[in-house]
């Protein structure tokens, strides 16, 4: 079982752990434009050899863990490099352009489009970690497109690593991911951002910041160079759902200058059943 990994950090270095602790046998290859993240993927034995593109001749699976911006670029051309059995997975959370960008593709059969809805906010290859994607959703989009002997043995993977499967097609997936993750991260990045401007001392910051800061700021942490390509890749639905969370913005505050306190608890009581959902629906 030969595994390339293309894109080493956070989420293509947690499947190469996963992977092979579910396959003891696989043998793990790594790809990446950053030649520093190849040496320390092998130096923290993520990957056992380094490899090129021309090598996924040989490839059972091909994991693509890369930026969306460049995802629809490389894509086609690790289709052009398989061969008729080899299966191709990428990772990005967005889909339209990506699936979009092999839809004529001779070897379209060989390709599944997931997003694995997993990660931190950490990034690089010593961030990645075993078990980050048991328990977690993996979104396959387009699925009646990939053959379906493929279809099984990919199922049987996302299974040995504990997702949990749900299909949906390109356009529900980036319209539903840019209100449930992308906007989140805005909302860290620019709540960050309020608090650096008006705190200018940092100690006060460190000192005065709760565990409800920290939680809520965390996603800040973030790679920018990661989020901005994914920003940009779903702008207008990312750009819709900042209208909505900046209307319900100055909703609030204008409850608050104009006393209305009980509107401002029907507000969050209202908005209290959120925990429900995040528990589990039925």
């Amino acid at each position: 079982m030969k595994v390339y990994i293309i894109g080493l950090g956070l989420i293509g270095g947690s499947l190469a752990l996963d992977i092979k602790k579910a396959y003891p046998e696989a043998v793990i290859c790594g790809i990446d434009a950053n030649e520093k993240h190849v040496e320390e993927a092998l130096l923290l034995g993520i990957i056992q050899h380094a490899a090129v593109l021309e090598d996924l001749k040989d490839a059972d699976w091909v994991v693509v863990a890369v930026p969306v911006n460049t995802l629809s670029e490389i894509l086609p051309q690790v289709l052009d490099h398989i061969n008729d059995t080899t299966i191709v997975i990428d990772a990005g959370s967005t889909k339209v352009a990506i699936c979009k960008s092999v839809e004529n593709h001779l070897r379209r059969r060989n390709f599944i489009a997931t997003h694995p809805i997993a990660g931190t906010e950490f990034s690089g290859p010593s961030a990645a970690i075993h078990g980050l994607f048991n328990g977690k959703t993996n979104i396959i989009c387009e699925v009646e497109k990939t053959a379906f002997k493929l279809q099984e043995k990919a199922l049987e993977l996302f299974k040995a690593l504990g997702m949990r499967i749900r299909y949906m097609d390109p356009v529900s997936h980036d319209t539903h991911i840019a209100y449930v993750s992308h906007l989140s991260h805005i909302s860290s990045f620019m709540l960050g951002k309020t608090v650096i401007e008006k705190e200018k001392d940092e100690r006060d910051i460190f000192d005065m910041a709760g565990s409800g800061f920290a939680s809520t700021v965390r996603l800040a942490k973030s790679s920018p160079t990661t989020w901005a390509s994914i920003f940009k890749e779903n702008k207008s639905n990312v750009s819709q759902a900042l209208q909505q969370y900046i209307a319900n913005l100055q909703h609030f505050q204008q409850l608050l200058e104009n006393d209305d306190y009980e509107g401002m608890f029907e507000e969050m009581e209202n908005t209290n059943r959120i925990k429900n959902i995040l528990n589990g629906i039925g």
